[in-house]
């Protein structure tokens, strides 16, 4: 073993780790091409990945998890803090000692036979100010090539990181995939991440959620910064200027669409462009100017590969082309590629389903393709990721976007009266399911600015946080706050906008707000636009201006509703709830009375 750094906080941790899990082999990951090619040829020799088709998917490998092992697990995903106050009424809580006596107990001696593989990778660009160093330990030749996609990964990580002690601490072991025994663990106190029995990304990418979102926020609270899950995209309009946006939608809203938007031909063919810097999570801070910056601590797209095609997402199709891992999706036998439901109306007949059983798409009941399967794909391969996707100083935010799917109460776009009333609508975001079987269609499910799942700490000291950063920024350089609402229905519960790169148009008069260049009306919830100034050239066929005028309109009494939702929501937070979200709410229920 060649130890890639002498930093002694690193080496005494991972002698610790040693020591628990008791591996045959460890190997550093130095982040070469020749590493790395050398551990895909040794996954595709023991089955762990199968390669695809060279010449339709170039450096492509397929592989598939336990079928006991698909998804996230909230329910065994623990926030361990000193205090059960501290980690608040919506994280599931655990007691730190309990925890870690708990989870080594799982780990011991579960490397035996093993290798361990220790990555060292840098959450955004290596060096930048914006950015964070983790050192993660796994079992898994998969978790290794997700990581080097997903991350910044390498030797160049442990010289930024010199002697310091300020990395985050990440163990992974998959023991046996016991779901009973399944357990993500995040120690904000202590900068440590423990998953065991899991190999499904989103519970063994470790730079992921647990550090890019939950460990991250409770860090950004410390540290006067934001860990955020949202996107990040650049608007550029015919002169050539860029504007930057950060949007935070709960899943199932088209939050990855809107990433890698196409804008509508009329607005193509007068030069409007559309830039991805990030599709899943932004790091904010404020600049030397005083304006809030943003980047995008990841280096890969995690994305969901059902539905994915080339009319709803085509830059994120393009992205899977090269380099890419396809997890529990079908293996079509003809020519060595995949597919899964929603690629195309062409399902193949000789394929291997995402269980790993002969499967013949046009005759078989089963799914070909996990809901939740999976493609880890390098962010440059997107063709509208931005110049400034590796920006040391990141981008500078003209507005905050929250989103939900509500049938019929919130407009097509609102903004907020100023900070704090921008904060109140993050916190009071959510969506309505639709779960026919069970009759009950449009349940309200709350999930503030999309980090129900993901924030380190009470939510309440969270919004405290948003409400913080605001009391630092200037009136005139602190980003507007909007909320989107792309799903209103009409009485026939038919979607009265059309989505998709159509939402490019809201996009506009987003940013004329931002540079003061449009009006607005006052409503009892926020401004909402003049039918005339969202633009319907090329689609006055399918948006009428009625209908636009009705997807702009506040139904007093819906709101009623809401806000004894809200209220009841808010009750969870007790004492703790912030006296601006209590006046932001008391001055909703005035307005709308």
């Amino acid at each position: 073993m060649t130890e890639l750094t002498k930093n002694k906080s690193v080496l005494a941790w991972i002698k610790d780790k040693i020591d628990l899990v008791k591996p045959d082999k460890i190997v550093w990951i130095d982040g070469s091409k020749e590493q790395i090619e050398a551990l895909r040829a040794e996954a595709c020799s023991t089955g762990e990945l199968t390669k695809l088709n060279e010449e339709k998917l170039p450096d492509c490998y397929l592989h598939r998890t336990a079928v006991n092992d698909v998804a996230r697990v909230e329910h065994r995903t623990f926030i361990c803090t000193k205090t059960k106050e501290e980690a608040g009424p919506t994280n599931n809580w655990m007691e730190p000692d309990e925890a870690y006596k708990m989870l080594y107990d799982i780990a011991r001696d579960s490397y035996k036979g093993r290798t361990m593989y220790v990555i060292p990778y840098s959450m955004g660009p290596v060096g930048s100010v914006f950015s964070k160093i983790g050192i993660e330990l796994t079992d898994s030749i998969y978790v290794v090539l997700n990581m080097v996609i997903m991350t910044r990964a390498g030797k160049a990580v442990l010289e930024a990181l010199g002697d310091s002690d300020d990395w985050v601490r990440g163990l992974h072991c998959r023991c046996e995939i016991d779901e009973e025994k399944r357990y993500i663990c995040q120690f904000p106190q202590d900068n440590t991440i423990i998953s065991v029995n899991s190999g499904y990304g989103g519970n063994v990418l470790l730079g992921k959620k647990c550090f890019a979102l939950r460990i991250a926020s409770y860090q950004g609270k410390n540290e006067g910064w934001q860990a955020e899950h949202m996107l990040i995209l650049g608007l550029e309009n015919p002169k050539g200027e860029v504007k930057y946006v950060c949007a935070a939608f709960p899943s199932a809203c088209g939050k990855t669409n809107l990433a890698m938007l196409i804008p509508p031909e009329s607005y193509r063919v007068k030069g409007y462009k559309v830039w991805c810097v990030g599709d899943d999570i932004a790091w904010i801070r404020k600049g030397e100017d005083g304006r809030l910056y943003a980047i995008n601590p990841e280096n890969g797209f995690f994305g969901v590969a059902p539905g994915t095609n080339i009319k709803s997402n085509p830059n994120a199709l393009a992205s899977t082309k090269s380099g890419t891992i396809f997890t529990n999706v079908a293996l079509n036998l003809d020519d060595n590629t995949v597919w899964w439901e929603g690629l195309d109306k062409n399902p193949p007949e000789h394929a291997i389903d995402w269980k790993g059983n002969p499967w013949n798409g046009k005759t078989s009941e089963e799914k070909g393709a996990h809901p939740n399967s999976r493609f880890t794909a390098p962010a440059k391969n997107c063709p509208c990721v931005s110049d400034q996707f590796d920006s040391h100083t990141g981008v500078p935010i003209s507005a905050f976007i929250f989103g939900g799917r509500r049938a019929k109460l919130a407009p097509l776009v609102y903004q907020s009266r100023d900070w704090n009333h921008g904060v109140f609508v993050g916190s009071i975001m959510a969506s309505e399911t639709t779960a026919a079987a069970t009759g009950a269609v449009g349940v309200v499910r709350r999930d503030p600015m999309a980090m129900l799942p993901f924030c380190g700490y009470d939510m309440a000291d969270y919004w405290q946080h948003w409400i913080d950063i605001g009391k630092t920024l200037d009136a005139d350089k602190a980003p507007k706050i909007f909320n989107v609402n792309w799903f209103r229905k009409n009485d026939a519960g038919e979607f009265m906008w059309p989505g998709y790169g159509e939402n490019l148009r809201v996009l506009e008069w987003i940013i004329k707000r931002c540079e003061n260049k449009v009006d607005a009306e006052e409503t009892a919830i926020g401004y909402v636009p003049k039918p005339e100034d969202i633009n319907l050239e090329g689609i006055e066929d399918e948006v009428s201006k009625d209908a636009l005028k009705e997807m702009l309109s506040v139904d007093n009494v819906l709101w009623q509703t809401e806000t004894e939702g809200i209220e009841e929501f808010y009750q969870k937070f007790g004492d703790k709830l912030p006296a601006e979200l209590r006046d932001c709410l008391d001055t909703l229920e005035n307005n709308i009375k």
